[in-house]
Parts: structure tokens; C-alpha cells; sequence
């Protein structure tokens, strides 16, 4: 079960070659890698710590932390703060296209799930009302949300909207995404700009994505715009960069 501690299948290191010319990190990494693969130890599974592991195996720390860092580095694995490594759930790879996130996770049959951390009624700031052409000062709605992806923590979103929507409510948006209800009360999202970059966690954001302090996100900055042109939601989002990429086809003109 995830979060728990693996109970590996008794013959998963039981031939080690300890004699042989491969080296014992590679045939731990291998088969470490090979029982996450076939499920043999589960997406969120936690790892023994190393001292642990090198004692069960009759291995040398180094050499299991060696292992261990290998299938880290193919991101298989997480080292997650308080918790230890554990196995990665599966990558969200979302299309740079016109949807929600929400919709993206239940498109790649993952089990979206949300935290409403604000919901109200404020005034637009100067960077706010330029995005959505309205005038400084106007009330927005601002909603703020954690996503997570199979109980795993994805991103921090963050969106503004005309005032007209005030009316959405904080249990809509627990179970829908926005864009969903967007369009259940007629609003055709037609045409959006967005940019995508990276930068150190802010605030309590390394928290909410449960990474380490000032860890590195993936950004997306994003205004879309309805059929008439006009500017519908602001968005500014962070995403857990070992559980979240974004993917682009390019064409040649």
C-alpha cells in the first residue's frame, strides 16, 4: 500500500553475484528498478532508510546509496522531506493545449483531487487588471487551489476572473475544474496566451507541493480569452517539476 514500508519479493536480491565483474550498486539499481516497473513495489511506496537496506542486503552503505541515486536520477524514485525515498506516482505529461488541468488528469485516467486555499472577491491590482482589461481596482474574483494527482501533490493554482463569477462557489470548485465550470455557464474559452518557465518555490509553496524549501517549479502563465476576445481568467501556476511536464509538437513552416 502506498506510504508504506515495501515488503520486497523474497527472491528480488536473493542471487546477488557478489563475485562477478557487475557491480553490486548496478544489479541493486537494476532490480530496484526493474520491481517498480512491474509493480512489485508500488507507486508511493516508501523505502527503507539506506543503514536499513545495507543490512538486509549484507551490502556496504555506499554501495546502496549508489543504487539507490541511480534510480533517482531516472525519477523513478523521490527523496521527499520527512518522509524518505519513496516511489514516484506516475508523471502527469500534459499537452500544451486549450484545457484544464483538472481535465488533463482525468484524460490520463489519474485521480485529480483539490484543495480550495482562497475564494473571493478583491481588487485588481494594476499586473491583474492589465491581463483581464479591466480597470485598476475593479473587484476580480481570485481563487487559489492545490491539485493534487492520486493523492500525490501536483500544483499550486492560482486564477483571477471577471467579477461576473462570484457566483462560483467553493464546493464547485472542490470537484470540477475550471474551466468545466466556465463553460457550464456558457463562456466558450476560444483562444488563450500562455507562457511557461521555471523558478525557485515562493512563500508556502514548497509546502504545498511538499518539496524542499526554494526547491525548483515549473511555471505557466496563462490568459485566456472567450469567443468575443475577451479576457476571461488570469491564471499563474506551479507544478512539481519530477511529477509534471509539459509537451509540444513542433511543425516546420
Amino acid at each position: 500500500m502506498a506510504g508504506e514500508e515495501p515488503h520486497w519479493p523474497d527472491e528480488l536480491f536473493a542471487d546477488l553475484d557478489r563475485t562477478g565483474p557487475v557491480p553490486l550498486y548496478y544489479q541493486v539499481s537494476s532490480r530496484l528498478e526493474g520491481a517498480i516497473h512491474s509493480g512489485a513495489i508500488p507507486a508511493g511506496a516508501r523505502l527503507e532508510n539506506e543503514i536499513a537496506i545495507a543490512q538486509r542486503l549484507g551490502l556496504s552503505r555506499p554501495t546502496v546509496r549508489r543504487a539507490i541515486q541511480e534510480v533517482v536520477d531516472k525519477g523513478l524514485l523521490v527523496r521527499r522531506r520527512g518522509i524518505g525515498t519513496q516511489v514516484v506516482q506516475g508523471q502527469v505529461t500534459r499537452q500544451v493545449e486549450l484545457t484544464s488541468l483538472y481535465e488533463d488528469l482525468q484524460g490520463s485516467h489519474h485521480e485529480p483531487g483539490t484543495t480550495v486555499l482562497a475564494h473571493e472577491v478583491m481588487s485588481a491590482n494594476d499586473v491583474v487588471a492589465a491581463r483581464l482589461g479591466v480597470p485598476p481596482g475593479e473587484d476580480v474574483v481570485y481563487i487559489r487551489r492545490q491539485r493534487s494527482t492520486d493523492g500525490m501533490p501536483v500544483a499550486v493554482l492560482e486564477n483571477y476572473l471577471p467579477r461576473e463569477f462570484r457566483d462560483i462557489s467553493t464546493d464547485e470548485l472542490g470537484v470540477r475544474g475550471l474551466y468545466q465550470i466556465l463553460r457550464a455557464r456558457g463562456v466558450t474559452i476560444r483562444i488563450a496566451k500562455q507562457k511557461i518557465g521555471a523558478r525557485r518555490a515562493e512563500g508556502d509553496e514548497s509546502e504545498l507541493l511538499d518539496i524542499d524549501d526554494g526547491g525548483p517549479v515549473l511555471t505557466m502563465e496563462r490568459i485566456a480569452f472567450d469567443d468575443s476576445g475577451r479576457a476571461i481568467e488570469y491564471g499563474q501556476h506551479c507544478y512539481r517539476p519530477d511529477l509534471y511536464s509539459f509537451e509540444t509538437t513542433l511543425v516546420a513552416k
